[in-house]
């Protein structure tokens, strides 16, 4: 019964006999490989859009090389204040970008709102050269609460933030899991929508390490390979990402695995609904559940052999009450979740009323 992290599973049978495949023979350095040339065509067919696409190997170097090509370091990035950018890269954003400062929003919210952001932009303008210019708005898919933004909220930000010269980013590492709770295609959430570059994760989605950075506003990926070659992400053996992501999009196989690990969380939140010791914190719209229950209760859980992550406090709203006795958990489900692992816990909780 583990439910701590994504991350924490392993990769699906389908990528590594593409990994088989591709491990035959001699190719080309790099990234110069058949493999990457064939996953890179498969995302922008995906996309159904021409973009600019680079494999990286993880979620972090992406975010980061990707915000460095929409910033100088004189500038800023409005996001979440609980974005995993500003929260759990330490400072390779600031790192990368050469000192463009992050700026937390809307921490009391589940997610962005359109009121904030225009307040920012509008209300509290920069005035250079003696403050940080907002150049770029990041977006996640799945956000750090679990919520999703529908193709119409995301175009609703892209057109304020392009109206005030800002450049969107997606920070896609569940894009998978958005899509599928959505039901639209890649398109319609992100270029469609106004979205200028893409962080488009596989990895907490049955991949090893691959990650793609996709600029639909080509003219911003100008100096990515010089970014990823300077920061050592270049790997000589580029085909092992492309190979991940060729199995990844075949046969819609990412669907497969991001429904797996969907369906499985809406099992879990079902049930802790339904009982009378546990509440969820938010609404469960993919695989992430933030769930309010007696500290008691967890421990019991634990001992039966659940796993997963007590959730900062400061990361709710101060308008949710939390008793003395009572932590917010948080419960991820995997494409590797599997529904005895999730009739187990039901069985378990129940034991406990």
């Amino acid at each position: 019964m583990h439910f701590g992290s994504d991350n924490q599973a392993g990769a699906s049978e389908q990528i590594f006999s593409f990994l088989q495949q591709a491990n035959q023979g001699i190719e080309a350095a790099y990234g110069d490989d058949q493999w990457t040339a064939r996953a890179v065509q498969a995302i922008k067919d995906w996309f159904e859009y021409d973009a600019e696409v680079f494999l990286v190997s993880t979620g972090t170097a992406a975010n980061s090389m990707a915000l460095a090509c929409l910033c100088d370091p004189w500038d800023s990035v409005l996001c979440h204040g609980q974005a995993h950018i500003i929260n759990d890269e330490l400072t390779a954003p600031e790192f990368f970008t050469g000192g463009a400062r992050l700026i937390g929003l809307d921490t009391q919210q589940a997610k962005l709102t359109l009121q904030t952001v225009r307040e920012t932009l509008e209300l509290g303008a920069a005035h250079p050269p003696h403050n940080a210019v907002p150049k770029a708005l990041s977006l996640t898919q799945i956000n750090e609460s679990g919520q999703v933004y529908s193709p119409e909220e995301v175009k609703a930000f892209s057109n304020l933030a392009h109206d005030h010269g800002l450049h969107v980013h997606m920070d896609g590492a569940r894009f998978a899991n958005a899509l599928e709770a959505l039901g639209c295609s890649p398109a319609e959430l992100t270029w469609k929508a106004g979205v200028d570059v893409l962080c488009l994760g596989a990895t907490k989605n049955g991949a090893l390490a691959a990650e793609a950075v996709v600029f639909f506003n080509r003219t911003l990926a100008r100096h990515f390979v010089q970014h990823r070659k300077r920061s050592g992400h270049l790997l000589s053996k580029g085909r092992w990402m492309g190979a991940q992501f060729c199995g990844w999009l075949a046969d819609d196989h990412w669907r497969t695995l991001a429904r797996q690990a969907n369906q499985c969380a809406q099992s879990l939140a079902n049930a802790i609904e339904a009982h009378p010791l546990t509440h969820l914190v938010w609404p469960v719209k993919a695989n992430e559940l933030f769930v309010r229950l007696p500290k008691s209760l967890i421990q019991q859980l634990r001992d039966d052999g659940a796993v997963f992550y007590e959730w900062p406090r400061n990361f709710v709203p101060e308008s949710l009450i939390i008793e003395d006795d009572e932590d917010i958990v948080r419960m991820v489900t995997s494409f590797q979740t599997r529904q005895e692992d999730v009739e187990q816990f039901i069985a378990l909780l129940n034991q406990h009323r």
